[in-house]
């Protein structure tokens, strides 16, 4: 008899790990996920792929409940699955399982544990991360690894990009890594002999702010760690803030602090160099870089260096 799996997922990864699960032939008796909102509608949800595979879906306002505890038991799986789920799932539920309980984590762990890490990565300027399947234990991306996959970044890599490489990666790796699990032929590694951990905390809306202080390199990260569709790293002026969606580095100077317009577009200057920007928003509408340069920085109000 195939083996059969409870999953728990969301996200473009969670998505493309759900299509690995069914490409392995594992029955998947039940998808645990939350509605899509709106504004990410720019990925098809796992619950669309669930639903054209005849799985059925489970939308609980909370997760770690007496009820769902219940309903999973009494699935009886061999296998509880957590791709990208927004809830950390309880000690008990991970007992239930009788082949194991097992994580995908966007990040090449033990580093970047908890959430965000492909934001994260993109921040700190990383130039390879990876993605990681493991045990669940009681603490955030703690347990055995099962399979990691390495992934390079890109000095132009945004959130969008790799996250979507991240999704083809994490499908790819629960394809190749389950049937071993099932077959008792998968490769075990204690994290502690991997080096030193990281761990870092859910992304703030203040995580995302432009300080005129950071390098030109700091700043350009932190613009494509949130570019579209992500809300926009943001610069806070005597006029309001406003969010820089994207920006490219550039040779010429700019004072820091300031916006200048030259022959070649509109820059912007940060402690050490200028970066170029190719659009801005400001009180919640996107001004394109359309018309004369001057005529798009009074629109929005915004200070001119000359």
């Amino acid at each position: 008899m195939a083996a059969t799996a409870v999953v728990c997922a969301y996200s473009p990864v969670g998505r493309a790990a759900l299509e690995g699960v069914i490409g392995t032939g594992i029955g998947v008796k039940a998808l645990f996920t939350y509605p899509q909102a709106t504004d990410e509608e720019w990925f098809e949800a796992p619950a669309a792929l669930a639903e054209r595979q005849g799985i059925p879906i489970f939308m609980e306002p909370t997760f770690n409940t007496d009820a769902v505890y219940e309903r999973i038991r009494a699935l009886a799986p061999d296998f509880l699955l957590s791709f990208y789920f927004r809830e950390m799932i309880q000690a008990r539920f991970l007992e239930i399982p009788k082949l194991g309980a097992y994580n995908l984590h966007g990040s090449l762990l033990p580093k970047y544990r908890g959430r965000a890490p492909i934001n994260w990565v993109l921040v700190k300027g990383e130039t390879e991360t990876g993605i990681t399947l493991h045990a669940m234990t009681p603490k955030p991306d703690d347990g055995v690894i099962v399979g990691q996959t390495r992934i390079p970044i890109a000095w132009d890599d945004t959130a969008l990009s790799l996250t979507l490489r991240s999704a083809e990666a994490g499908r790819d790796l629960v394809r190749e890594v389950l049937p071993k699990l099932v077959d008792g032929t998968a490769t075990r590694l204690d994290q502690k002999t991997l080096g030193p951990s990281s761990y870092f905390g859910g992304r703030k809306p203040e995580d995302s702010r432009l300080d005129v202080a950071m390098t030109a390199s700091e700043a350009f990260n932190q613009i494509r760690a949130v570019a579209d569709p992500w809300l926009n790293a943001f610069l806070r002026t005597d006029l309001g803030e406003v969010r820089v969606p994207w920006a490219l580095p550039s040779p010429e100077p700019c004072p820091k602090g300031h916006f200048r317009v030259t022959p070649e577009g509109v820059l912007l200057g940060f402690h050490d160099g200028a970066l170029r920007v190719a659009s801005l928003r400001k009180s919640g509408h996107r001004s394109e870089n359309t018309g004369t340069h001057a005529d798009w920085l009074r629109d929005l109000g915004l200070p001119e260096a000359r």
